[in-house]
């Protein structure tokens, strides 16, 4: 089943699938609460659609900025005695670890 939102409107059924996707039971009430949640969400977003955005100029971050980051600058690495100092198992240079299968 391929879930399709017809008129912005999500059935019962449609609910049911999306729980047997994400793998948990559901109660009827459940359905029907989460059925009247999802319409719920998706009439804000009509409300949304209708707002004017055509002169709004497209942006790539909300806050100016937000993602102003520093200069790299290279440092010297730690050596491998200093790096594996902690190590409690270390084997030719390197941590070791127990094997998982």
């Amino acid at each position: 089943m391929i879930v399709t939102m017809t008129a912005g409107k999500i059935s019962a059924e449609e609910v049911e699938h999306i729980a047997w996707l994400a793998k948990i039971e559901l109660s009827q009430d459940e359905k029907e609460l989460f059925t009247k949640q999802f319409n719920s969400i998706l009439k804000y977003f009509e409300v949304i659609n209708e707002i004017d955005t055509d002169t709004i100029q497209p942006t790539t971050q909300v806050i100016e900025g937000a993602r102003d980051l520093r200069e790299d600058t290279v440092i010297p690495s730690l050596s491998i005695d200093d790096a594996l100092t902690n190590a409690i198992h270390r084997e030719r240079g390197f941590f070791k670890a127990p094997k998982i299968i």
